[in-house]
């Protein structure tokens, strides 16, 4: 560029002088063309509104300790309540064991049985008809904590269940009215506790802890996923009793029957169960004509789910542990999501038919 304005202005100071007016110029150029400019914010188009988020997180959730079920988390934090239900002819259909989380059948006197349930996920108003304790149930109810209810019974075994860490509500010292007798039953086979209104007057007491394992669904679940295919479960307590269950796809449950006649519950639909446990069990006769159930230690058990059942064995170390449901192979049993029954038959007088 300085050759240039030589040739053309014939002199060095002239290409000087114009050298030093242009350099600031260009300098100003340069420092004006970096300079940002600022802009106006900007507006989202119509096409930019459309696509704002609109998703709101679902809600937090846990498992049902008792029936392995998602609900809202702290929904459930109320205590269990085990209730000693009647299982004569006479007590059929019984009062809301349909709602029942688990149910255990067991052998008494004359060869027939009760039931001793459970309910945490849906506690209903009235439960009945409620019967007398028997020397198992503390070993059975222990590890759920909670609340017992039951109507009486030898003062030995009421002793048992009250030692017990559960909270007793008897029928034969309350003076509270929670429990009373209905109409259209004979006694002693018309005895109902308010049940919403007894757990209702223990809120600091605590949740149950959960008792077994659950899968995500009822495909995942151990019977489905390594079991045979069984279509009915035929079971004997005695010459007086012989349960079953048998398997309906429609249901996707196992609907049961007794001694061979449809078991209907309160609404009369027949009673069902997602989870059928049969659980092989000793008889102890230390109380000479009442029979006492042995669940602590082990024995052969099997377990049903989806119309499909695995070999198992259960095991429970002490009086307040959780029954252990493990296959063959030493793997605990998950079941699926939903309520469980569990029939507890002996070994010295009972069976146990699987038909496929």
């Amino acid at each position: 560029m300085t050759e240039n304005i030589e040739v053309i202005q014939r002199g060095r100071p002239v290409a000087v002088k114009i050298l030093a007016a242009v350099i600031p110029v260009l300098l100003l150029a340069a420092c004006t063309a970096e300079a940002p400019r600022p802009s106006a914010t900007a507006k989202p188009t119509a096409t930019e509104k459309a696509w704002v988020s609109t998703y709101t997180p679902p809600a937090a959730t846990e498992l049902a300790p008792l029936r392995g079920t998602a609900v809202g988390k702290g929904k459930l934090k109320h205590p269990s309540l085990a209730v000693k239900i009647d299982n004569h002819e006479a007590a059929r259909p019984q009062i809301a064991l349909e709602r029942a989380d688990i149910v255990f059948e067991e052998l008494v006197e004359g060869g027939l049985t009760r039931y001793a349930a459970i309910w945490q996920s849906d506690i209903p108003p009235l439960i009945g008809p409620v019967r007398s304790i028997r020397p198992m149930d503390p070993d059975i109810i222990s590890p759920f904590g909670g609340i017992v209810a039951y109507s009486g019974g030898q003062k030995i075994f009421v002793d048992m269940m009250q030692k017990a860490p559960v909270v007793n509500a008897v029928f034969d010292y309350d003076r509270s009215g929670l429990f009373y007798r209905i109409g259209g039953k004979s006694a002693p086979h018309n005895v109902v506790v308010k049940a919403t209104t007894l757990v209702a007057r223990y809120p600091k007491l605590a949740k149950p802890v959960q008792q077994f394992a659950y899968a995500p669904s009822v495909a995942a679940s151990s019977a489905v996923v390594d079991g045979k295919s069984v279509s009915i479960i035929n079971t004997r307590f005695s010459d007086q009793r012989w349960p079953s269950w048998a398997w309906n796809i429609k249901s996707k449950a196992y609907l049961r029957s007794q001694e061979g006649h449809v078991d209907r519950d309160s609404n009369g639909a027949q009673l069902k169960s997602t989870n059928v446990v049969i659980m092989r069990v000793g008889i102890s006769h230390v109380y000479g004509p009442v029979p006492k159930t042995v669940v602590i230690g082990s024995g052969e058990a099997w377990v049903s789910t989806g119309g499909r059942t695995i070999h198992a064995t259960w095991s429970k170390k002490y009086h307040s542990s959780s029954i252990r449901l493990v296959d063959n192979n030493g793997v605990t049993i998950r079941l699926a999501p939903g309520n469980t029954w569990i029939e507890l038959v002996p070994k010295e007088t009972g069976s146990v038919e699987l038909v496929r």
